[in-house]
């Protein structure tokens, strides 16, 4: 059963739009992010559930039976994950209305009204695939960061880099011991080795928040108030979330797998001095300012109004 995020008052109908969920938080994240700039554009109502095994989707499909049928009908479809893939499509089968995917689909693209891809993933965009610089996220620019409060994300083990705790434990070491002026907060994730924490130095200017006991809203308010952010680069989405905040963000330095399109889109960031390596960090002393925070989800959003008033006038 769909479960409404948000509805906005007017005088006209809303833009109805369904989010079809994976339960993976970082793929749902994605699409509130992408339903909520919509909201900011146009009124709009969003509704959630969750996806459906996909022979389950797949037969829901062909007997029009698909989830949402309490819900109003869609004109937004939303899903990011393989696994909301059948959902999305059996629901628009059953209720009409456009798909939007996120991230390169297992399917055919075609099968599929819009796709927003992000760069990483190799694909042209044409009229109907819009490319997006990373992730989508629900991060908002701050208007208050404060300079003396820095953030340290510490992801762990991917196939996009090689993992080495002591090595980032050095770096970590040099930022704190860099920036007199700066208290950090250290959080880790659901990837970061156990011993990790066990081997970290004590600092007086270090605060050590484990990701088990963070909330939902927690990083969003460490996003809103700290001008510095040094992020692992195998947490890509971390990246590009401090880069849609506003602040100024550094990576750690780690040897990447060279066929990593990951490590790829962190590389083309460091050319554009968007971010700033740990290396070129330890050369200059100082971040890249970031003068033009990403904004992202609400770009997506302006694509998708101007191809659904193109249809409709169409």
């Amino acid at each position: 059963m769909g479960r409404p995020l948000s509805e906005s008052s007017a005088t006209h109908p809303p833009l109805v739009v369904w989010v079809v969920s994976d339960g993976k938080p970082g793929h749902l994240n994605q699409s509130i992010g992408l339903a909520e700039a919509l909201a900011r554009a146009t009124p709009t109502s969003i509704h959630v559930f969750d996806s459906l095994p996909a022979w389950r989707a797949w037969l829901a499909g062909m007997l029009n039976r698909a989830p949402g049928r309490e819900l109003p009908k869609p004109d937004l479809i939303v899903g990011a994950g393989h696994a909301t893939h059948a959902s999305v499509l059996a629901a628009r089968r059953a209720r009409g209305g456009r798909t939007v995917v996120l991230m390169k689909p297992s399917l055919p693209r075609r099968w599929f009204d819009l796709c927003i891809l992000p760069e990483h993933d190799g694909v042209v965009a044409d009229a109907n695939t819009l490319i997006s610089r990373g992730a989508l996220n629900r991060i908002r620019p701050a208007t208050a960061r404060d300079a003396t409060r820095g953030l340290l994300l510490i992801g762990g083990t991917s196939p996009h880099f090689e993992w080495n705790s002591d090595a980032i434990q050095v770096q970590i070491r040099s930022i704190l011991a860099h920036s007199p002026d700066t208290h950090w907060t250290l959080t880790t994730s659901r990837r970061t080795p156990e011993e990790f924490l066990a081997q970290l130095t004590p600092h007086p200017r270090l605060t050590v928040v484990p990701h088990t006991a963070t909330t939902p809203g927690w990083l969003p308010e460490q996003f809103a108030r700290c001008g510095t952010v040094w992020v692992t680069p195998d947490s890509a989405s971390m990246v590009f979330e401090a880069l849609t905040a506003g602040a100024d963000v550094g990576v750690f330095d780690l040897p990447v797998n060279s066929r990593s399109r990951v490590g790829g889109a962190i590389a083309h960031l460091a050319d554009a001095q968007r971010v700033t390596r740990f290396s070129n960090w330890c050369a200059h002393g100082k971040l890249h300012p970031n003068l033009h925070p990403l904004a992202e989800a609400d770009r997506c959003a302006g694509w998708i109004l101007a191809w659904l008033k193109k249809k409709t006038n169409g």
